[in-house]
């Protein structure tokens, strides 16, 4: 038991939402495929099955790293309020619940019953040659790790996904001169909440630290620079707990996503909300355990409509796929907004309906 007094436990994630006319979340289907990560990775079922579960909470590549200066074994399990882990590396132990169908939201879980942790260890891990951005997680200090569950694999994390109906402890609307106001819903202040815009390739952002109440966000001038922007960003993440290098590969990893096209906010979960919506158990206790997700919640802007408007009056998929597995809410929300039987309600509809068509395929895939 002594050893453990020497294990650090470190995870980040995120959690993707999209933001409804009351700034809470809304239930959305993202309509894409995990195309986006190596084939090794472990499915809950076929891959498409994914694109078909809708959720308030897309939660997205929590990676687990450890850190320990001796051999040692660990057991861990994660839960998921009112959710399901669809994706997973290594083989975990157990998957809860076996059976899923789209409009159920149980509480879920996983769990990796022998972990080993081998500092030093020089074994391979497994690999692809598509430049996947699953990869950039592994730029850390990390202790190595191999699991056996039934066979052995090696990874630098543990790795899960998965999809909620999970509440978050944030809302966002715009105000009539296109501010952003932004509500804690919660018992603890936000770290910090940073509003990106990115409209045709530019880019703006408004930061705010330790919001408690609510605070009111500018629509940014559309003249910063990536680097800047990822600079606070790393610099927040930092503050929350995080080491250096485990920051910047947070970031290697998300960077393309958060500069999509729209209107977004990023903000820092308080470690309470983390553990709320997923408890973890490590066995036996860890020193130190530090848990850092950064939300993202999109907004469906002024700016957003009509640049949405133009592409659908013009036939423009390029555009619209500019939106990618954001193009079912922000339709939907246009669609709520748009007298019903009218030439404007049904190009959206149209619309709508061509991205439930190839929902799972490529025309929208999540490339990042």
């Amino acid at each position: 038991m002594w050893l453990w007094a020497m294990v650090t436990v470190h995870e980040w994630g995120t959690f993707t939402s999209v933001a409804g006319p009351d700034g809470q979340a809304i239930e959305w289907l993202a309509l894409t495929d995990s195309t986006n990560l190596p084939g090794f990775v472990e499915h809950f079922r076929e891959e498409g099955f994914k694109c078909r579960l809708g959720g308030t909470v897309r939660m997205e590549t929590p990676v687990m790293y450890f850190y320990s200066p001796l051999e040692t074994s660990v057991s861990v399990k994660v839960s998921f309020a009112k959710g399901f882990i669809t994706e997973w590396y290594p083989h975990a132990s157990g998957v809860e619940p076996a059976v899923v169908r789209p409009g159920m939201h149980p509480d879920g879980s996983i769990r990796w019953d022998n972990v080993r942790l081998l500092p030093g260890s020089t074994a391979a891990f497994p690999s692809s040659d598509d430049g996947n951005q699953y990869f950039a997680a592994r730029s850390t200090g990390s202790t190595p790790l191999r699991v056996n569950a039934g066979r052995d694999e090696d990874e630098k994390f543990l790795f899960y996904r998965g999809v909620a109906s999970a509440a978050l402890p944030i809302a966002a609307t715009i105000t009539a001169d296109a501010k952003v106001l932004v509500r804690n819903l919660g018992a603890y202040a936000l770290p910090a909440v940073m509003r990106i815009e990115s409209r045709d390739g530019k880019l703006g952002y408004r930061l705010a630290c330790g919001v408690s109440d609510q605070a009111l966000l500018d629509s940014p001038a559309l003249t910063a620079s990536r680097d800047s922007m990822l600079e606070d960003l790393e610099r927040a993440l930092v503050a929350q707990g995080l080491y250096m290098d485990e920051a910047r590969a947070m970031i290697a990893t998300w960077r393309n996503s958060w500069f999509e096209e729209g209107s977004r906010l990023l903000y820092m979960l308080p470690a309470s909300a983390v553990n709320n919506i997923l408890p973890l158990t490590v066995n036996p206790t860890p020193a130190q355990t530090v848990r850092v997700f950064v939300g993202r919640l999109e907004l469906v802007t002024p700016a957003t409509d009509q640049a949405v408007s133009r592409a659908v009056a013009a036939h423009d998929k390029e555009a619209l796929g500019k939106y990618r597995r954001f193009l079912e809410p922000i339709l939907k929300s246009m669609l709520n907004r748009t007298a019903a039987g009218g030439a404007e309600a049904k190009s959206l509809n149209a619309a709508l309906g061509e991205a439930y068509a190839y929902a799972c395929s490529a025309r929208y895939a999540d490339e990042r």
